[in-house]
């Protein structure tokens, strides 16, 4: 079965119209619920780090080196380092993992 490449694109973009459109329209007023606001104050974050925390675990050769550059990224973040410190961090640790493992 041969399938149509112009109406699987055009049922993609519906559905990804359908899906940012509709809060617009079942939405009509400001939010008041506090509870609500701070909801989808958190959804942007949620939604990446859903999305990039199985890649984390599973960029590197083995899980353990993944687990340690993720621990490190976690315990440098709290102490409250830049982003780019983060990243080069937890890049040299999941090396060293890499070598001794």
């Amino acid at each position: 079965m041969k399938t149509n490449i112009y109406i699987c694109v055009a049922v993609m973009a519906a559905v990804t119209y359908f899906i940012r459109a509709l809060p617009l329209v079942a939405i009509r007023g400001r939010i008041k619920s506090r509870f609500f606001k701070s909801f989808l104050h958190y959804v942007p974050f949620v939604t990446l780090a859903v999305m990039v925390f199985p890649g984390v675990l599973s960029s590197t050769g083995g899980f353990i080196s993944a687990l340690i550059g993720f621990l490190v990224a976690v315990a440098v973040s709290l102490l409250g380092a830049s982003l780019p410190i983060v990243s080069i961090l937890s890049v040299i640790s999941v090396f060293i993992t890499e070598l001794f493992i």
